[in-house]
């Protein structure tokens, strides 16, 4: 388990395990990860990614696998009804990963998969504008076909990044971390969800003022109200009485070293 692995206390939100960290201890922790090749999985949970693992198992179990970073206001309202407390930073990954390549202490190997054909290339030279030191690659987009999947992994295999992100989708990222990516692979892969998207600039970003108080999700619903729409304004409630009834029933439980 390799939760067992990261010394920050763990709050149960839906049920996944997610790490209360610092941001200095996060970094601190997956750079000494990348240091000393200690293999760890990282992802992000929101709301959204909440309610997907708390109707898919095998999506939950995944998320269990990994250490797992808070993600927005939602699991901090999270963390205060079921804990008394919100978490203490909001590590989006959005801001953690360039963050991350930024305070490395070395160059490093950065591998990228996923995203709409083209956009993981793009996303590469934006990463390479942000912090020039590292040596990125891309493997695939995001749309393989299965035929192409073992020549992907042997690709990654043969050059093993330092880090991999994985942007596939959630749960998908997840899961395919899980059921394929190994330290033979890589040391630390993380699944990025969108972010070769705002990397690459495709997906605009909320202004500063507008993340600062935490409400980039309004501004991301206003820009793709069509595909969002569902997302916040219906899974956000119900992300929310989800987390009511957790705390009612008293199934949640705190979780630490």
């Amino acid at each position: 388990m390799t939760l067992s692995m990261t010394p920050a206390e763990l709050r149960c939100v839906l049920g996944v395990r997610v790490a209360d960290y610092s941001e200095r201890e996060a970094l601190d922790f997956f750079h000494a990860c990348v240091r000393q090749q200690r293999f760890q999985p990282v992802a992000f949970l929101n709301a959204n990614n909440a309610n997907i693992a708390w109707r898919d198992d095998e999506a939950a179990k995944a998320f269990n696998d990994f250490v797992v970073l808070p993600d927005g206001i939602g699991v901090d309202l999270a963390s205060k009804l079921s804990y008394g407390v919100p978490f203490r930073a909001n590590l989006n990954g959005t801001d953690f990963v360039p963050t991350l390549l930024q305070r490395a202490s070395e160059p490093l190997r950065i591998g990228l998969i996923g995203a709409a054909p083209g956009i993981a290339d793009r996303a590469a030279a934006g990463f390479e504008a942000i912090e020039g030191r590292h040596d990125y690659r891309v493997f695939s987009h995001g749309y393989f076909e299965d035929a192409d999947q073992l020549a992907i992994l042997d690709a990654i295999q043969q050059w093993q990044p330092d880090i991999l992100l994985v942007a596939l989708g959630v749960p998908r990222q997840e899961k395919w971390i899980k059921n394929h990516i190994t330290a033979g692979h890589c040391t630390v892969p993380i699944a990025v969800g969108a972010l070769f998207d705002f990397v690459a600039g495709t997906v605009p970003r909320a202004p500063r003022w507008v993340r600062a108080i935490r409400c980039e999700w309004i501004y991301r619903l206003l820009i793709e109200p069509g595909r969002l729409a569902k997302r916040y304004l219906v899974g956000n409630p119900l992300f929310l009485i989800r987390v009511l009834r957790q705390k009612l029933t008293a199934k949640h439980a705190k979780v630490t070293q």
